[in-house]
């Protein structure tokens, strides 16, 4: 009995407990981690980055519409973190990428242009309608490169003014690479910031997407977090009047029109000498004016020196 009793002592004892999960359940929710990745960047700087893009697309369409004559749609795609060598097997092979300085700080970012969007656009540039007849999938070449840097220029001017929100970081072309693996400007298990726009020109659409060194955006986060708390803040005076600078030389169109009746064309070409048209518009009518288009505002017709003038009366305000 003793034995018994001293062994039945030494055993431990195990004691089932509401709610204690089991080693396998434990298991279930436990998520694997690749040691060999960086860290990754906070998720409120990955939404600022998401931000400034948005911005770049904006300005971007803006500006390709104007140097290619066409209409030119930006979207931003996407903005992830994945390590370089990720980044560049999501490229299509050949294509058109660009390696970039970043002064003041070290290290490279990187550019890259679908195939399906270049050619179209080196047609354009070269007089042609955008459409080619084949598509092609070749490397780009040496004369085509040199052709594409007014592009190239146009597309770095507006990344470097939207980065200007945040710090004064100076996008340059430092060499040009057909092939994904072989711009071995970083080591393969290196984290990236990888931003993914879409350009659409006409029916043609293509990918462009940039890659930025994740250890450079890690260095800018006291700088992404003054941009924020300088953007909670109230507007003042010195920023009203700079906004007003930035859009007093935009152009509107203004339209005075007499909202009258309608005529088509075949009552007007039956019409004869002696019929008399009534337009229905009585002389004391206000006068309804447009801008670019909108109801804005309601006025009189006047005599100004030797033209005709309208005064506005009353700004109109939609409910």
């Amino acid at each position: 009995m003793a034995a018994e009793r001293i062994r039945s002592s030494q055993e431990p004892e195990i004691i089932a407990r509401p709610g204690q999960d089991s080693e396998e359940e434990l298991s279930k929710r436990a998520q694997p981690y690749d040691f060999r990745r960086p860290d990754r960047i906070a998720k409120d700087q990955l939404r600022a980055i998401h931000l400034l893009h948005e911005n770049f697309a904006r300005s971007l369409a803006s500006s390709l519409s104007a140097y290619l004559r066409a209409y030119v749609a930006v979207n931003l795609v996407s903005v992830e973190q994945l390590s370089f060598m990720e980044f560049t097997q999501c490229l299509p092979s050949p294509t058109s990428m660009i390696a970039l300085g970043m002064r003041p700080y070290d290290g490279n970012a990187v550019l890259e242009i679908n195939p399906s969007l270049v050619f179209p656009i080196l047609e354009m540039l070269l007089g042609g309608t955008g459409k080619p007849a084949v598509k092609l999938t070749r490397e780009v070449t040496e004369i085509e490169q040199s052709i594409l840097e007014g592009l190239l220029r146009i597309i770095l001017h507006d990344l470097r003014t939207s980065w200007h929100a945040v710090t004064a970081l100076d996008f340059s072309i430092e060499s040009h690479e057909t092939e994904p693996q072989l711009l071995q400007i970083l080591a393969p298990n290196e984290a990236v910031v990888a931003i993914s726009l879409e350009i659409r020109i006409g029916d043609t659409a293509g990918m462009m997407n940039i890659g930025i060194p994740s250890i450079v955006v890690k260095m800018l986060r006291q700088k992404f977090d003054q941009q924020w708390s300088v953007r909670k803040t109230e507007a003042t005076e010195e920023e009203h009047a700079r906004v007003l600078r930035m859009i007093r030389p935009a152009v509107l169109l203004l339209d005075a029109r007499l909202q009258g009746p309608t005529l088509s064309v075949g009552t007007l070409l039956e019409m004869a000498e002696g019929d008399v048209l009534g337009f229905d518009y009585p002389v004391n009518k206000s006068v309804d004016l447009t801008v670019n288009g909108t109801l804005k505002y309601r006025g009189e017709i006047v005599t100004a020196g030797q033209k005709r003038a309208l005064e506005v009366r009353e700004l109109v305000v939609e409910p």
